[in-house]
């Protein structure tokens, strides 16, 4: 099994190697210089002798990335008709004709005017990476379809043009383009960030410093999500078994005991306090598959309870839980485990085995944490529970 997921990754790699690449500019507002960022990357690009050519750019009037703009190839935009006016768009058939090997398309999110072959720039983003050109293009973390209500509840704007997030996941480089919120501010405040009238008042509400610094947490902690993602991809691909603790990643063992509930809600305050994904794991074992339907039903609520707080829930199987454990946490780099104390007399260890000591033993530089939870009830539901090497 370890054999074939390997050559899948491999061939994975190989295939991104192969394909046209997605380079996203990434910031947290408009005004933190993504564009001005993505001009100065084309021209150490064109420098190494990369044939560069800007396919859209929207400079809004700033003189330092209008003189940029001015020094790359411009390829011209296509007039269309949107219900009898006039507007210009990203005109693709022009740059399939001129075939640069990279090409810059800024606002990955606009909505394109009618009569434009697709309704959204994304789209046309996505047909020029299949006719074989590397797109640069450039993108703001409200724009990002999966956090659309978590903007909303931030800043109080509803974001109408989103980017659904498989063509983030779709994306070779995400280059975070980053500014204190102070900054930011100030150049609003210097007239270096111009919007139209229409626009100021969604603006205002927009650009305050709460927001914005709320917004700067979303948009680095998703940069730090794929880049958490490469990780653990190129970890795979190149069978690393040593855990990098580059960040925390922690994984809860649950079982049918009602005392898992409790390490559910522990590991998650210990995630938040971190900032750390988190993982709640069942392992079926024989063991498990002979539990009464009511034991594996309370299995179901623990795993249930963690996707509600905001983890991943997991099932594995195997002969024993360690091992499983141990394996899923070298596999997705955990950095830690957290199971519960045993509760159980000492010699119930001995003909058993105990899932703690082997864990202490396997787990290398993986760090064990053993939480106390509530006694079990005396039933026989929980006699057969403490049968099991996990809580």
């Amino acid at each position: 099994m370890a054999v074939r997921l390997l050559s899948e990754v491999l061939e994975e790699e190989g295939r991104r190697a192969q394909r046209s690449r997605l380079t996203i500019f990434f910031g947290f507002a408009p005004g933190v210089g993504k564009t001005y960022a993505m001009l100065r990357a084309a021209y150490d690009l064109r420098e190494r002798g990369v044939d560069v050519a800007a396919g859209w750019l929207e400079t809004h009037g700033q003189p330092e990335t209008d003189a940029l703009a001015e020094g790359l190839d411009r390829i011209p935009p296509r007039l269309v008709d949107d219900d009898g006016i006039l507007d210009h768009e990203l005109d693709l058939d022009a740059v399939r004709a001129r075939r640069p090997q990279v090409v810059l398309i800024d606002e990955l999110a606009h909505q394109n005017a009618l009569g434009s072959p697709n309704q959204r720039r994304y789209e046309d983003v996505l047909q020029l990476l299949d006719a074989g050109i590397d797109v640069w293009t450039t993108l703001n973390v409200q724009h990002v379809e999966s956090l659309n209500d978590v903007i909303e509840r931030v800043t109080g704007v509803r974001v109408v043009a989103t980017v659904p997030d498989a063509v983030l996941e779709r994306a070779d480089e995400i280059e975070l383009i980053d500014l204190p919120p102070d900054d930011l501010l100030r150049r609003l405040r210097e007239g270096k960030i111009r919007v139209n009238e229409q626009a100021q008042r969604a603006v205002s509400a927009f650009f305050r410093r709460g927001n914005l610094l709320a917004l700067r947490e979303l948009a680095l902690r998703r940069a730090a999500e794929r880049a958490d993602d490469q990780v653990r991809g190129y970890r795979r691909a190149q069978g690393v078994a040593a855990t990098w603790a580059t960040s925390d990643r922690i994984a809860v063992s649950v079982g049918p005991s009602p005392s898992s509930s409790r390490l559910v809600c522990a590991t998650r305050r210990i995630a938040g306090a971190l900032g750390a994904p988190w993982y709640a794991i069942s392992v079926e074992t024989a063991a498990f598959r002979r539990l009464r339907a009511a034991d594996r039903a309370r299995v179901d609520e623990h795993l249930a309870l963690a996707e509600r707080l905001g983890g991943t829930p997991v099932r594995l199987s195997g002969l024993r839980v360690a091992p499983e454990l141990v394996g899923f946490a070298r596999r997705e780099n955990i950095t830690q485990i957290v199971v519960g104390k045993p509760t159980h007399p000492r010699w119930r260890d001995l003909v058993h085995g105990s899932l703690l000591d082997e864990l202490l033993r396997t787990s290398g530089d993986i760090g064990i944490y053993a939480i106390e939870g509530e006694p079990p009830p005396a039933s026989a539901a929980a006699r057969a529970a403490a049968d099991l090497p996990a809580p």
